[in-house]
């Protein structure tokens, strides 16, 4: 497969020569789709939002679903949509895209049910925004941030985006700077199994991430009621972790251990498709090309007070990621019935390479042997999936989808291997509308996970001491998940959404224990996630409080597996079991002000190995404050100030002499101080 493929879409618009502007694309409505919440500009005036993703973001009840990244572009997994549309490519995620749609170009933002489009995959409440061309609009924002603690200000983290007509031609160029800088300090203790002290620390560390990225997306109508988009981007990538611990023995020797982990690379993709008339329907072509490639280096150098030499490691290595993707849909309408038929191809290769080296006392390095590290890791994947969906009745409506995936995975180098695998999947989904307030989305899937490429090959932590032997018999992860979403709109009051879910999952991805002492990413037999989701959105304007909007979210989860280990169920390794967050916001009537709050409060389950059980997390409590004014000099400026119950980072880890059955080796607790967190944001249009 070449790259030519990615570009078939664009080989399609260098064919158009003069075209009219059809209306957004057609979304198939069903009878059960009568109640659409249908919000236009003039419902977020007085937020005063500069492009789609501020509009989005004040829909009663709604929450944005990311789309999941999976090799293949596969069925739909977010629920946006633009004009109709899934996007057609993978870097660029769906609050990326809408932050560069202006606000004047939305003509209004439709809030409607899954199995009411035409698009397989999607579930739940889904937003469609419809977007109109228009003149040439500029936006921008500037979004310094200042830590108090242990952390550099960030000066340059910024995006400005352009966007515009000409003939049939709509095009938007976007440019940003994703500039994150993060740090802590504080205390770690060691302790014995008795309780007693084996060795203080003292650590603090700084992260900073700098990520300058160029966008460019075009879309051609025409000729007649054909289209096609085109999407470019390159970003450059360099982040550095500097830490310094002082670590100080209840006996023996003092030294400090200076941890420096840099990546540098780039990556892109060049993504486009084309959809035309084909007999009774409509035929899409879709290609997609795209490539990251890092270079990293870790280094681990420990100082003695007694003056001995200098002792560490240093980690050095390169990953190229690659992926090229041909896909095709046609889609027809029968009498009530929508249907669809997609084929895709997808080819996904990792090329990676890990040296590792031994510090010597003269101050020299010496490589050491690291075995599995260095190896090639492709896959080849086909999938087919036909859709069927009609109304049964005026409240009622279905889709159903079903279909298979064939793929062969190779890794080569190591102790490669080439496998195939022949996996089912597919998709029900219905919406009954059981009153004119309440409406429920219902989905069963079968989905086919997909794996980290990475996971196959060995890999070390040198900041932890820990590591993972090769696997390359890893299997892709396999769940049935069935969930019911119910949506009740209070009229002026607001809204409130709650989802139900249940996953089985089989073969899913864990650290398995390897022989006596080893560990690797492998595969357990089968697991369990459950939970319950509340999200509710209330206006005050009825009782007199005008300007008032309390978001809340309640989200509860409980998973199960059996330990390889103890074999005792326990949960899946690092999934959420709580999130709770409530916001206020107040845009005082009649002026540009407008200030609020947040609070919230997440846990996780820890992270199992077969040796240790360790338990990080940040801001058991976190909270917010702001204040907006909307109009300084045809300016929106916001000051914030986060983390303002003064959450800190913490870790709880036990480490056991072998295995998590044998004795306990040490516990280690870790209190590091973040501070507060002052940001100010100003947008603006031209």
């Amino acid at each position: 497969m070449s790259s030519g493929l990615a570009l078939l879409a664009a080989l399609g618009l260098a064919t158009v020569v003069h075209a009219q502007t059809p209306a957004p694309a057609e979304v198939a409505p069903a009878a059960a789709e009568t109640q659409i919440r249908t919000y236009t500009p003039a419902d977020f005036a007085r937020f005063a939002p500069s492009n789609a993703l501020d509009m989005l973001n004040q829909v009663p009840g709604f929450s944005i679903r990311t789309d999941v990244v999976e090799r293949g572009l596969g069925e739909a997994t977010g629920n946006v949509l633009v004009n109709g549309q899934r996007a057609s490519n993978k870097s660029d995620d769906v609050l990326a895209q809408l932050r560069r749609i202006p606000a004047a170009n939305v003509e209004r933002i439709e809030i409607r049910d899954a199995a009411g489009l035409r698009i397989p995959g999607l579930s739940g409440q889904v937003a469609n925004i419809i977007v109109k061309a228009g003149g040439l609009t500029g936006q921008y924002a500037y979004t310094p941030e200042y830590r108090a603690r242990f952390t550099e200000p960030v000066w340059t983290r910024f995006n400005v985006s352009v966007s515009g007509e000409r003939g049939p031609v709509q095009y938007t160029f976007g440019l940003e700077n994703q500039v994150n800088h993060s740090g802590a300090g504080g205390d770690t203790f060691i302790y014995n199994p008795d309780g007693s002290i084996r060795e203080e620390r003292y650590d603090v560390w700084t992260a900073d991430s700098n990520q300058p990225r160029a966008t460019a997306r075009f879309r051609v109508d025409g000729p007649g009621d054909a289209a096609g988009n085109l999407s470019l981007a390159y970003r450059d990538i360099r982040s550095d972790y500097l830490e310094e611990s002082r670590r100080t023995p209840a006996t023996g020797v003092a030294r400090t251990v200076d941890f420096d982990n840099l990546t540098e690379g780039f990556d892109y993709e060049i993504g486009g498709d084309y959809e035309f008339a084909v007999g009774a329907g409509r035929l899409k072509l879709i290609g997609l090309d795209r490539l990251r490639d890092v270079e990293f280096e870790n280094n681990v150098v420990s100082t003695w007070d007694d003056g001995r030499a200098n002792t560490g490691d240093r980690l050095t290595g390169r990953s190229e990621e690659s992926e090229r993707i041909g896909r095709g849909e046609y889609r027809w309408k029968q009498g009530k019935a929508d249907w669809q038929i997609s084929v895709e191809a997808a080819f996904n290769a990792l090329d990676s390479e890990s040296r590792l080296f031994l510090l010597q006392p003269a101050g020299n390095y010496t490589e050491i042997p690291f075995p599995g590290a260095t190896a090639r890791v492709e896959e080849m994947r086909y999938e087919a999936i036909a859709s069927y969906g009609r109304p049964l009745s005026p409240t009622f409506s279905f889709q159903i989808a079903a279909g298979a995936e064939y793929s062969e995975l190779s890794q080569i180098g190591g102790n490669g291997l080439t496998r195939t695998f022949q996996r089912p999947k597919g998709q029900l989904t219905a919406v009954w509308q059981a009153s004119p307030e309440t409406r429920y989305n219902i989905r069963l899937q079968r989905r086919v996970g997909q794996l980290n490429f990475g996971d196959f090959l060995a890999s070390i932590d040198l900041s932890n001491n820990t590591s993972e032997e090769e696997n390359p018999n890893l299997v892709p992860p396999q769940s049935w998940e069935a969930e019911v979403e119910a949506n009740h709109s209070r009229g002026a009051w607001g809204s409130s959404t709650l989802r139900v879910y249940a996953h089985l999952i089989d073969d899913i991805v864990d650290i398995i224990p390897v022989g006596a002492t080893g560990q690797s990413v492998g595969n357990l037999d089968s697991a369990t996630r459950y939970g319950v989701e509340w999200r509710n959105t209330v206006n005050l304007d009825p009782m007199g409080w005008r300007g008032v909007k309390i978001d809340t979210r309640l989200w509860f989860q409980e998973t199960s597996l059996e330990d390889p280990v103890t074999g005792e169920d326990r949960p899946i390794t690092g999934n959420l079991r709580r999130f709770v967050s409530l916001s206020f916001r107040h845009d005082v009537p009649e002026t540009p002000w407008a200030y609020g709050f947040g609070v919230s409060h997440q846990r996780y389950a820890p992270t199992f190995r077969p040796s240790e059980v360790a338990h990080g997390f940040e801001f058991p409590v976190s909270g917010n404050v702001f204040v907006e004014h909307k109009d300084v000099y045809g300016l929106t400026v916001r000051a914030s100030v986060g983390n303002v119950f003064s959450g800190e980072s913490y870790l709880r880890r036990t480490s056991f002499a072998g295995r998590r059955t044998d004795p306990v080796s040490f516990y280690e607790r870790r209190d590091r101080t973040v501070g507060p967190i002052y940001a100010l944001e100003i947008r603006g249009k031209f």
